[in-house]
């Protein structure tokens, strides 16, 4: 018996119903277009850099009280220290520090995922090489936290930044991120799917909210970025003790921010204080 042709308005709906999903699929991120973010780092890679780039001149310039202070304490340092700035707050912000590792560490790991850094396949060599790539740099992070910060703080780091390497592994071998990559003998259960779609949300959220988030609150705490010393000072032929923000070692002192005269001043016999607070946080002024 001949089959019957579906009528027009049945060919109308179906062409209808192909169109909007085309439509759908159009508003969704390609696979190539994921890849690609990866590659370049993608929104995490953005945000490490205006961190790196702004948050340390925004710490100065809050501490010191903006306008020539902040240029007179950047020349002082040198640029060779700006990182001192970054590596401060990192330091004395144990929650900073702890995000901005995590989110290097997948950032880096995405990068040379999207290069096919992933090994493929079932077999022995291929799960060591994998368990390898995937665990050795958390491991690595939350070392150095633990050796900066603490302990419980390493561990988390470690954790952390394990759990949201796993999700660009399963992204990756079920061909959700790019074809290329993908691993033909790999079909993980569904909730590890959708562990790996949540692994997504909090990895973006921690990039591009918490970690910027952070790091403007480190920035405007009004602790110093470094060792706060009393030195004693000399003013043409009078010498006084005075407190110092410290910039550089230089011989026998330090090169520092008067926080008396408000300008740079060199200081010899310096005893560091205990207490880095120079003003009250920008939400109590």
């Amino acid at each position: 018996m001949p089959k019957q042709r579906p009528d027009g308005n049945q060919d109308h709906e179906d062409g209808r119903g192909e169109r909007h999903h085309h439509e759908r699929e159009s508003d969704r991120p390609s696979r190539h277009e994921i890849t690609e973010a990866d590659r370049k780092g993608g929104p995490g890679h953005t945000v490490l850099l205006a961190v790196a780039l702004a948050i340390p001149a925004m710490k100065v310039a809050y501490t010191l009280g903006g306008g020539g202070a902040t240029t007179d304490a950047l020349m002082g340092m040198g640029p060779g220290n700006w990182w001192d700035v970054l590596l401060g707050m990192v330091l004395t912000t144990p929650l900073l520090g702890c995000v901005l590792g995590v989110v290097a560490s997948r950032v880096v790991f995405a990068l040379f995922a999207a290069r096919g850094a992933v090994p493929r396949g079932n077999d022995t060599a291929a799960r060591l090489r994998r368990a390898g790539l995937t665990v050795l740099n958390p491991v690595a992070t939350g070392i150095v936290v633990a050796c900066f910060i603490g302990p419980w703080w390493g561990l988390g780091t470690a954790v952390a930044a394990y759990l949201l390497r796993q999700g660009v592994v399963v992204e990756y071998r079920t061909g959700r991120r790019g074809r290329r990559h993908h691993d033909p003998h790999f079909d993980p259960p569904r909730w590890l799917r959708r562990l790996a779609t949540g692994e997504q949300v909090v990895a973006l959220t921690l990039s591009v909210v918490v970690l910027p988030l952070l790091g403007v609150v480190s920035a405007l705490d009004g602790q110093a970025w470094t060792s706060v010393v009393r030195c004693e000072v000399t003013d043409g032929t009078r010498t006084r003790a005075a407190r110092l923000i410290e910039l550089q070692r230089q011989g026998n002192g330090v090169v520092g921010w008067n926080l008396d005269r408000a300008e740079v001043s060199n200081g010899v016999g310096c005893t560091a204080l205990e207490s880095r607070t120079v003003r009250d946080p920008w939400w109590r002024g």
